[in-house]
């Protein structure tokens, strides 16, 4: 079994800022940055879209867990995981041990907003609620990102600079 790496992991539903707090947090901090979900479509040269519409949801979800598993094992890293991540007893297994996980909170309004243009989250493709949607998946999954957790920031209303700064309040030095 690998030893606590001393890495920071971005939790959180699609659309709470993980890949862009985590881009910014990683510069500033000097460190690598890596999104589990751009190395999924790195590694096998499709979109997620496409994945999940030839292997569904199922096989997705496989790939993620070994690309969590082989991110994990990097040292000094900030990591953005996909926001369905947590799903899987292994991966939040995995993810505890990195290092200091941070979940980006956010409100469904909030989610709503940045999510609204978009045509690349395969859980809101076909959704004729994205609202119940997005709010479903918070509510389903927010005692995961809550088990994983070592610190919990509220996003709503808040300024990348502002998230950053109070994401480095909370780590180790």
């Amino acid at each position: 079994m690998q030893e606590k790496c001393n890495n920071i992991v971005l939790i959180g539903p699609m659309g709470s800022g993980k890949t862009t707090v985590g881009r910014r947090l990683a510069e500033n901090l000097k460190i690598s940055f890596y999104d589990a979900d751009h190395e999924i479509i790195d590694k096998t040269g499709v979109s997620i879209d496409h994945i999940f519409d030839v292997e569904g949801e199922e096989g997705f979800r496989k790939r993620e867990s070994d690309v969590l598993e082989d991110l994990c094992r990097k040292p000094n890293i900030v990591l953005a995981t996909g926001g369905g991540a947590v799903l899987s007893k292994e991966n939040r297994e995995v993810i505890k041990k990195t290092g200091a996980v941070i979940y980006l909170s956010s409100s469904v309004e909030q989610i709503l907003r940045r999510t609204a243009k978009s045509k690349t989250r395969p859980l809101l493709e076909n959704s004729t609620n994205r609202r119940k949607t997005i709010s479903d998946i918070i509510d389903s999954r927010d005692p995961l990102y809550r088990e994983v957790a070592s610190v919990i920031i509220n996003t709503n209303g808040k300024k990348l600079i502002e998230i950053i700064n109070e994401i480095k309040i909370h780590l180790p030095n």
